[in-house]
């Protein structure tokens, strides 16, 4: 059939491209779907995501159980919610990447695989996991949650060797950690879990992505180290921290309540020109927006299906290569007021999932950029073999006799069927725009002590409006989470 197209034909097809090959991404594919859920209409939000063919494809069914476990915990039905997020942590630890899912990667592009979620996506699971899981009054379980982030952690700890310059310790993490042993009575593993966190802002010089180590994160720590009689350890944090351990009383215990601010930002693509040095076919560089010029390390042998010394790579100079970065959308981060028992508090920033969603795809730029390569350079030889292919086809099948138009015949072959698989290459060419966009943009919290019996709890968002939580004081400590515009 290739070979049956002549030029006109081949150019008709430049111009149907657009028409063949959608550049919609993820997140307009959804926007329905978020639009409904940003609007709290958690029903029709449910029906638009069942209905939603990109989600229900197997590549993206963690996306699809993030996304429900989510929802169904907008909506209070904390069993259900958790329901989809044992899934979501059961895909997780069970899926792997397959040698389909690379083959996908390097012939087409990364959305065809199979998604296994940002680092901190899979620390925000364990994050609603335990508030669930408090919220149905399963202690024991909110527990188990808070072992899982320790595991979780010490993989990310271990993939980045405990980096500072990478993400390989997730703190917020660990400060909820600290609260669920706290829930549970058990005050020696809330130390550790609260001293664990600091220690990752202290390390930082207390800040870590874009939150500064809370003041509430250090009184947590001196409290619970003066609860189980850590002398030594209240002193040497005291003096870390520069300050002393407020001692204040609550016979009703006390509310954390956690507030969810904005949308995560979106996945977005954007091209790179990436050009072939002149000392080395394995020398690659691009120019960033700064205008310096950045190699890119690039390994033919990592790649496995790239022949250095192919003659045919030495014509590829350039590349237009697509990633993916973040765009963010909500930049509100100004503090929560709330009021209770006629004392006023002011919420910390506890997470900003902003500085960590675009630095860690900057962390990992260089990795993407020769993953893209190689792709690039895989869709390139087959196009030239496509090409040589046809050429050598129509060449041999030819009953024309004369050498030259023969010749000439098979040399146009070559070119509208290295024309076409171009095309398709180029068209092909996607970064992975997928993400778990339902996520807050920034996490903030404030602990407040409560009177025993009824206590109204106001919350006072930056626009003035006033939220009730009426809470009852019960002497131990309780938990909410409000979703805040």
């Amino acid at each position: 059939m290739l070979l049956k197209l002549n030029t006109k034909q081949a150019l008709m097809v430049v111009l149907l491209m657009p028409f063949l090959y959608s550049c919609v991404s993820y997140n307009q594919r959804m926007a329905t779907y978020y639009t409904q859920l940003e609007s709290k209409q958690y029903d029709k939000a449910m029906r638009t995501l069942d209905k939603t063919k990109i989600i229900k494809r197997d590549r993206n069914k963690l996306l699809y159980f993030f996304e429900k476990g989510k929802l169904y915990h907008l909506k209070k039905q904390y069993d259900s919610s958790n329901s989809f997020f044992n899934k979501a942590d059961n895909f997780i630890e069970t899926e792997r990447k397959k040698v389909g899912d690379v083959l996908k990667a390097n012939l087409i592009n990364p959305m065809m695989t199979t998604y296994l979620g940002e680092d901190m996506e899979r620390f925000m699971m364990h994050y609603y996991k335990g508030l669930n899981y408090l919220y149905i009054n399963q202690t024991s379980e909110a527990v188990v949650e808070a072992r899982r982030i320790t595991l979780a952690n010490n993989a990310q700890a271990d993939e980045f060797k405990n980096k500072t310059n990478r993400y390989s310790k997730d703190a917020f993490a660990m400060n909820v950690q600290g609260m669920l042993y706290e829930a549970a009575g058990d005050i020696n593993n809330a130390f550790i879990a609260y001293r664990n966190a600091s220690d990752v802002y202290l390390k930082n010089n207390k800040k870590y992505y874009g939150v500064s180590l809370p003041n509430q994160l250090q009184q947590d720590v001196l409290r619970t180290a003066n609860l189980m009689g850590f002398e030594g350890e209240q002193q040497q944090y005291e003096k870390l921290f520069n300050t002393t351990l407020q001692k204040d009383t609550s016979n009703g215990g006390y509310l954390i309540v956690f507030v969810e601010r904005g949308m995560a930002p979106v996945k977005r693509e954007q091209n790179f020109a990436i050009t072939q040095n002149n000392n080395g076919l394995s020398r690659f560089y691009y120019v960033d927006e700064m205008g310096n010029q950045i190699d890119i390390p690039f390994d033919f042998g990592y790649y496995n299906t790239i022949n250095a010394n192919d003659t045919r790579l030495q014509s590829f100079r350039s590349f237009r290569v697509a990633l993916p970065y973040y765009e963010v959308r909500y930049n509100n981060n100004n503090p929560i007021t709330l009021t209770v028992n006629n004392q006023t508090y002011t919420s910390e920033t506890a997470e900003d999932i902003n500085a960590i969603a675009v630095s860690i795809l900057k962390e990992r730029m260089l990795k993407e950029l020769a993953n893209a390569l190689a792709r690039q350079i895989t869709k390139k030889l087959i196009e030239v073999a496509a090409e040589k292919s046809a050429e050598e086809i129509t060449k041999n099948n030819s009953k024309e006799k004369d050498e030259q138009k023969k010749k000439q015949k098979a040399k146009d072959a070559g070119e509208i069927a290295g024309l076409l698989v171009n095309l398709i290459n180029t068209a092909t060419e996607k970064a992975d725009t997928r993400n778990w966009q339902s996520l807050p943009a920034y996490i903030h919290y404030v602990r407040v002590p409560l009177q025993k019996g009824e206590n109204v709890v106001k919350l006072i968002t930056n626009k003035g409006k006033t939220i009730n939580l009426n809470v009852q004081g019960n002497g131990g400590l309780q938990f909410m989470n409000r979703t805040v515009w």
